[in-house]
């Protein structure tokens, strides 16, 4: 009885030490670890280039000097001709521009960009015939040639942009701004640069963490503008381009300022 006394005393003593042993054993499980989450996909500067096509939506008249042979120094203005077809052809040139994305699904930003064109029109070189308003009977004569062709080399915007993100990589975007360009008419040769504005909207995709593609439309109204002849008449009124362009392009995000990274973000595993 007394060996089993003592044992019992003995493994009652033993027992608080083992626990303690157990507690002191290192822990299997790896440590909680924090991730930063990358910078937002869209947010900061990018650049880039563009191509497509444009067209002048409405036909341009010109209005022309006319003289009435018999009455010495007459001088009358009437319209001239029509275009004979709109400005279109080629579009291309560059972009620059600024994201920052809100939350996680709107973005808005700016945007600047420089295009050069093929668009021209030619005109008819044609002129109306006019019965004298004088009561001479005659019939007017234009003092010069009389085309309403117009040129649309270059033009310019300058945009907001506000988007929604239908998916992290796909950008649905509306546009609007300021717009300028430079318009050449065929009646006298003049060649002006004419402000406006312009509006459209288009489609980004995120292709890789730098690189992106998109497709856009925008509708480019730039001001009337005319030419003046003698005894300050205005020989033309042929130049209010109201031009549609249709481009793809490419742009190459920058990330400045971040790690420029842009993988989705890594969830610790414990």
């Amino acid at each position: 009885m007394t060996k089993g006394l003592l044992s019992a005393i003995l493994i009652a003593t033993m027992l608080p030490a083992g626990a303690a042993i157990s507690a002191d054993l290192p822990s299997t499980r790896a440590p909680f670890v924090y991730y930063t989450p990358p910078p937002p996909l869209w947010t900061g500067f990018y650049a880039g280039l563009n191509l497509g096509g444009g067209w002048n939506s409405n036909s341009n008249n010109s209005w022309a000097p006319y003289t009435d042979v018999g009455v010495p120094g007459s001088l009358l203005i009437y319209p001239g001709s029509t275009n004979s077809g709109n400005a279109s052809g080629v579009v291309g040139g560059g972009q620059i521009g600024y994201n920052y994305q809100i939350v996680s699904s709107f973005l808005i930003g700016v945007e600047a960009d420089i295009q050069g064109t093929s668009m021209n029109s030619g005109g008819n070189n044609a002129w109306t015939p006019y019965l004298s308003p004088l009561g001479t009977g005659n019939l007017l004569t234009p003092l010069a040639p009389n085309s309403a062709g117009v040129d649309v080399p270059w033009f310019g915007t300058v945009r907001g942009r506000v988007g929604y993100l239908i998916k992290p990589t796909i950008l649905v975007y509306g546009t609007a701004g300021f717009a300028y360009g430079g318009v050449s008419g065929n009646v006298t040769g003049y060649s002006n640069t004419q402000p406006g504005w312009t509006a459209g909207g288009g489609v980004e995709w995120m292709l890789m963490p730098q690189l992106s593609a998109k497709i856009e439309y925008l509708y480019i109204d730039l001001e009337n503008n005319g030419t003046t002849g003698p005894a300050g008449y205005s020989w033309s009124a042929i130049s209010h381009p109201q031009v549609n362009v249709v481009r793809a392009g490419v742009n190459y995000h920058f990330h400045w300022g971040t790690s420029g990274s842009a993988v989705a973000p890594l969830v610790a595993k414990y």
